[in-house]
């Protein structure tokens, strides 16, 4: 499979997910948009995989790649049938890129959340084999408050109703970091001020209990993560072989 992969921040990569493209023999091929990369031609890909990061869908002042970036999902899930796999950023900007509303969230959340399958979650295949109520690691301030007309929700937590979400048999997006790894966490604590802001989020001692949450559930959650990606992976490489 050729995957094309959007990145926002060095510190936001695939993750887990990076030894499973690799024992899949997967072709990938990164743009990261910090680095100033440009878009290729989307022709030669079979998937996108649009990854998370700390700017807004609606920043294009701040980043003015995000409308370009926007056009692009929009032609791949659109116009072109690829496959799709969205997580944070990746979750929105697939919503606000075809027909969605993003927004600043009612409430923020940072650390290990518990995600809450709906029924129709439960009965898809892409939770094939997975249970509801599985942790994941959280960090958004803005969420999906209007899906796209022909999405279906799949997923959802007490603060976040839109918590996963697809746009028919190739495309899934997740509000969540399934493809965080102690790396990640270690990656995004070392950034000037996050630990201040996991402070000020969880409170007293916010960034090491962010960072023990992540350890104490990190087998359960990347084991959704490996059955999640052999969901994602069978339904595109039926879609390729059609």
């Amino acid at each position: 499979m050729r995957i094309l992969v959007f990145q926002h921040s060095q510190t936001v990569h695939p993750g887990v997910y990076r030894d499973m493209m690799r024992a899949d023999g997967a072709q990938v091929t990164t743009v990261d948009f910090e680095r100033g990369d440009t878009i290729p031609d989307l022709g030669g890909f079979d998937a996108l995989w649009v990854m998370g990061g700390p700017m807004d869908v609606w920043q294009e002042d701040e980043h003015p790649w995000l409308a370009g970036e926007k056009r692009a999902i929009r032609e791949a899930v659109r116009e072109r049938g690829m496959g799709y796999f969205g997580l944070c950023l990746g979750h929105q900007l697939l919503a606000a890129a075809c027909g969605g509303e993003v927004a600043p969230a009612g409430t923020s959340e940072i650390g290990v959340m518990t995600i809450d399958l709906n029924r129709e979650g439960a009965g898809s295949a892409w939770f094939a084999g997975v249970e509801s109520g599985f942790p994941a690691l959280q960090w958004h301030y803005s969420e999906v408050v209007r899906p796209p007309e022909d999405a279906r929700v799949l997923a959802h937590s007490p603060a976040c109703a839109v918590q996963a979400m697809t746009l028919g048999p190739r495309v899934l997006s997740l509000q969540f970091h399934l493809e965080a790894t102690r790396e990640t966490v270690n990656d995004w604590r070392a950034i000037p001020g996050t630990d201040e802001l996991l402070v000020e989020a969880m409170g007293e001692n916010g960034a090491e209990l962010f960072t023990n949450a992540f350890i104490s559930r990190e087998d359960e959650a990347h084991a959704v993560a490996r059955k999640v990606y052999a969901n994602w992976r069978n339904a595109i490489l039926a879609a390729v072989a059609a």
